[in-house]
């Protein structure tokens, strides 16, 4: 027999389509394999990373053992320096304020524990990454409450008001909203957030004394798209002055698997003034802190400060090439999408003139439907996963070897005409 939350946890593998199908497509092997576009990867230079770890990494006895029992502990420093560089925080990010994880989803288990009781929320506009509701609610049991914005406003100072009306509503049927939970740059909409939104969040965190968690996972993967009024990356870390926010309650989250196209390494970082958050993380980071073996990898890539900007620079040319390949070919099959981007893996497409019209299904069933009918043409996306407010929106990730790319939207463009 399980315990109530083990059988609850048990219970979200019967969610419909929660998870994304594996890829079994190879251009040469299997041909008619499964393409899956839906994974937040890049593909493409992977292997870049895994020739610089071969090449340039070498094991040590603090690679092999207990954290704790380690005679060196660089990589916070590395970690620090790195996010300094890159970040550009108002208030330099010591090694101290920099707390190792093995993922970003870690650190959100953790920060649910840490700031919210079960039963609490987290406040975040939607379209927005699916997966915090497992991230937040899984082990913590935290609550993921959407104000009610567009793909659009999102973006604007006016997402101010609706963030307002969700505080309101939640805690009008008892969620006690603990915290707003950000993605700049923003997944699945592929923007950065505008410094004059940021600062009005910010604002709005202060006045109700909520915590800002800014996932800038993305942070590096900002590319010439064309767009020349998109805006650049901002971190939350560079606008937060003691004047618009208590510090204490900004964090931000980072890790290797976006910027370094690592997402096995499972590497991450909370990085946070609050000292007593910090303090409470580390009770509970034996659980879900890096290996050492990770760790000496992690700083021999972030003290190689060469290799990261060409790396970055080489990440970001085929996120460009990639951009312009997946908008040239929807652009020809008149499949509309969310125009502007400029950062992470994505588009965000709208199938809803392809949904169903069938009376029988459920709305969020024609979606599945749907769903369904681009898997059975080798082609998975994810439905209903973004929590967009209305039907038919889909994550496309474009972050692929090109055969695989142009393959998968032959496949969309076939399906849906």
């Amino acid at each position: 027999m399980l315990s109530s939350r083990g059988k609850k946890n048990a219970d979200t593998f019967n969610i419909p389509w929660r998870y994304a199908v594996a890829p079994t497509y190879n251009k040469e092997t299997n041909p008619e394999g499964i393409i899956c576009f839906g994974m937040a990867e890049h593909g493409p230079v992977r292997s870049d990373i895994a020739e610089y770890i071969n090449n340039n990494v070498k094991f040590n006895t603090n690679s092999v053992c207990y954290g704790s029992m380690a005679t060196e502990h660089s990589l916070a420093g590395a970690a620090a320096s790195h996010l300094n560089k890159y970040l550009k925080p108002l208030k330099p990010i010591e090694p101290d304020m920099v707390v190792k994880t093995n993922g970003c989803s870690a650190a959100g288990n953790m920060l649910a524990f840490a700031l919210a009781e079960a039963g609490d929320g987290v406040l975040v506009s939607r379209p927005v990454y699916g997966r915090f509701e497992l991230d937040y609610g899984v082990q913590g049991g935290v609550e993921v409450v959407y104000a009610d914005t567009d793909a659009n406003e999102a973006f604007s100072p006016a997402c101010i008001e609706k963030y307002e009306q969700a505080l309101a509503d939640a805690e009008a049927r008892g969620v006690k909203i603990r915290a707003v939970v950000l993605v700049n740059p923003h997944n699945p909409v592929g923007r950065c957030y505008p410094t004059e939104t940021l600062t009005e969040i910010l604002r709005f965190c202060n006045k109700h004394q909520l915590h800002l968690i800014s996932d800038e996972i993305y942070a590096l993967c900002v590319f010439d798209s064309g767009y020349t009024d998109a805006p650049t990356f901002t971190s939350v870390l560079s606008l937060a002055a003691p004047e618009l926010i208590d510090l204490n309650l900004v964090h931000v989250l980072y890790g290797f698997s976006k910027d370094f196209a690592s997402g096995g390494l499972h590497l991450g970082f909370i990085v946070s003034h609050n000292a007593e958050l910090r303090r409470s993380l580390s009770a509970i980071v034996r659980f879900h802190g890096p290996s050492s073996a990770v760790e000496t990898i992690g700083t021999a890539i972030l003290q190689d400060e060469e290799f990261v900007a060409e790396f970055t620079e080489k990440s970001r040319r085929d996120l460009a090439y990639s951009y312009r390949i997946a908008t040239s070919i929807l652009d020809e099959a008149a499949i509309s999408y969310i125009k502007g981007g400029n950062a992470g893996f994505f588009l965000y497409i709208d199938l809803s003139p392809y949904l169903p019209n069938d009376d029988t299904l459920q709305p969020r069933e024609r979606e599945f439907t749907l769903a369904q009918k681009l898997l059975d043409n080798g082609l998975f996306l994810h439905p209903g996963e973004e929590h967009c407010k209305d039907l038919g929106w889909f994550r496309l990730v474009y972050s692929h070897d090109e055969d695989v790319l142009r393959e998968g939207l032959r496949r969309l463009v076939k399906t849906v005409k």
